[in-house]
This record gives structure tokens, C-alpha cells and sequence, in this order.
């Protein structure tokens, strides 16, 4: 089967995308590798209908049930190539062992951002994310308002995160983690705002259920946290599948895509979400596949 447009990647922006295009009733396919960040947020408080916050994967799953309702198909798969056969036609290929090939007309990119997170015992903190362990201080610097917050971090984006949150709360504490080097102005800025840096290492983490206990450091100093913020830096941009198409990238490695289109510089390609450079919220990423798909739906039909 050709269909009309395959969206890679089934977070936000790509079930937004799914759901208008199928409203559209173009034939569409949703390739998702389930890895997205939205499938790791436990509770997004942000989002309007939502005053006692929902789940990614909550989210995932109405969204996919609904667009499923639409016609849209969906396979489990990891993309892990793309090429065009001709002016009207692309080929995608699956990750060994799936030995699936796909076509379609269009092609919308949504396939996002994945965070660095540089912690011990990673399996122990995926509960918690969106509930006691943040990533992003405009969604949720709201939950630690005049409370005591942990930034896990390192070097500049760690002080960068720490001095967002000093908005939120004076109680403000950073460990450098992995001892990068900080900014001069940085370092002034937080000892400003008397937010304190440790150097250190974190060893371990305590958690019980969804909720951080704490970290341990190599100093055997046991840091208690009941909140606590990450920011690594150096996130991973997935815009392989865009570069191999020749499409332009912006320094970050973001998709660049045009502001009122998302269309990208290569002819019948669009990119949504947190792959392209905005925000990175999921109201927005929910915008720009509904945006996307507009003119896709315009490009199929003249």
C-alpha cells in the first residue's frame, strides 16, 4: 500500500498530526518505536482539560485509540531509514528484524528529543518522572513553588536550570554531577542568589514508588530531596532521518522548518514537535502537528 502521508513517530505532534490528516480522510500511517519522552512523563500538569495533571502515556494511548477510530494505522516500528524514489514517493526502512519497507507521498517528522540523563540507577527514577523528578521549569516550576528542589545537572545547563528555578523558590541547591566546568558569569549569578554548586557525584538515588527520597554523593554525604530537576545538557536531537533526506538542520541539529508550514527544505516533508526548534511543550507540539497536517492535506489535493 502507498498511503497518503507516514508520520514517524507517535508522540504529540505526530498523533495531533494523525488525527486532523485522518479527519482529512487521507489514508496515513504512524510508525512509533514507543521510545519518546512523552511515554516517559508520568504527569503533565500543563495542558488545559487537565486541572489534576495526565500521564504521557495516558495521553499515548487516547490519542492513538482516537486516530485509530479515523482510519489511521499504526505499526510498532523503529525507522531507521528514509529515501525518496522519485518526486512523489518515499521509501522507509525498519530496524533489522522488522524487514519492513513502507511508501507514501509525505512525510511528517515528529520524532522528537531524547533527554540526556547521566544517573545511576535510571530503572529507580522512571517513576518519578513528572511527579517528583522535572525536566523542564516553564511546565512544572510550578510543583516546587517556596519549596526545597534539587538541580541534577552538569556544568553550565545544570546552573542555567538552577537559576531558572530561583524564580520559583529561594531553596535552591545544585550538584554538578559530572564536575563540568561553569561559566564565569554563571558562578556569579548563583552565588548572587546564594544558590549552592557542590561538586560531586552522585552514587546512588533513593526513591520509594514515584517520589525521590534523595541522592547519595561520593562524599557519602546523603542529599535529601523530595524534588529535584535534571539538566544535563546535551540532549539528543533525533533528526538522523531529516539529514538523510538532505534536509537543513539548524547548529543544535534541529530541524528547521518554515514558521507558519513546518514544511522543511526538502519538498513534501514536513517536521513537528520537539525535533523542530520551539518550546518543546506538549501543547505546542500538539499545535505544530496540527499545523503540519493542514498542509499536507493542502499539498495532497492540488
Amino acid at each position: 500500500m502507498i498511503y497518503d502521508c507516514a508520520i514517524i513517530g507517535g508522540g504529540f505532534a505526530g498523533l495531533q498530526a494523525a488525527i486532523q490528516l485522518g479527519r482529512y480522510r487521507h489514508r496515513i500511517l504512524v510508525l512509533d518505536a514507543g521510545e519518546g519522552r512523552s511515554s516517559l512523563c508520568r504527569c503533565y500538569h500543563n495542558l488545559l482539560g487537565w486541572p489534576e495533571g495526565v500521564s504521557g502515556e495516558q495521553l499515548r494511548r487516547i490519542g492513538r485509540q482516537q486516530a485509530e477510530q479515523l482510519g489511521v494505522a499504526f505499526a510498532d516500528a523503529y525507522v531507521t531509514g528514509c529515501a525518496a524514489v522519485n518526486s512523489e514517493l518515499f521509501e522507509l526502512t525498519t530496524a533489522s528484524g522488522q524487514n519492513v519497507r513502507y511508501h507514501s507521498k509525505r512525510l511528517l517528522l515528529s520524532t522528537g528529543v531524547q533527554d540526556r540523563i547521566a544517573l545511576p540507577q535510571q530503572d529507580k527514577l522512571r517513576p518519578c518522572f513528572g511527579i517528583s523528578l522535572f525536566v523542564c521549569p516553564d511546565c512544572d516550576g510550578y510543583e516546587v513553588y517556596n519549596k526545597p528542589v534539587l538541580v541534577l545537572g552538569s556544568g553550565d545547563a545544570g546552573a542555567a536550570m538552577a537559576l531558572a528555578l530561583h524564580y520559583w523558590t529561594p531553596h535552591v541547591e545544585y550538584i554538578n554531577h559530572e564536575r563540568a566546568p561553569i561559566q564565569a558569569d554563571y558562578v556569579q549569578q548563583l552565588a548572587d542568589k546564594a544558590i549552592v554548586c557542590l561538586e560531586r557525584e552522585i552514587v546512588d538515588v533513593a526513591v520509594s514508588g514515584s517520589r525521590l527520597q534523595g541522592v547519595m554523593l561520593d562524599d557519602g554525604q546523603f542529599k535529601q530531596a523530595d524534588q529535584a530537576f535534571i539538566a544535563f545538557g546535551g540532549n539528543q536531537v533525533r533528526s538522523e532521518l531529516a539529514a538523510q533526506l538532505g534536509i537543513e538542520l539548524l547548529d543544535n541539529a534541529h530541524i528547521e522548518v518554515a514558521a507558519r508550514t513546518k514544511l522543511t527544505s526538502r519538498k513534501h516533508v514536513w517536521a513537528a514537535g520537539d525535533v523542530t526548534a520551539h518550546s518543546e511543550q506538549a501543547i505546542i507540539a500538539m499545535g505544530d502537528g496540527a499545523q503540519a497536517a493542514i498542509w499536507i492535506h493542502k499539498s495532497l489535493i492540488t
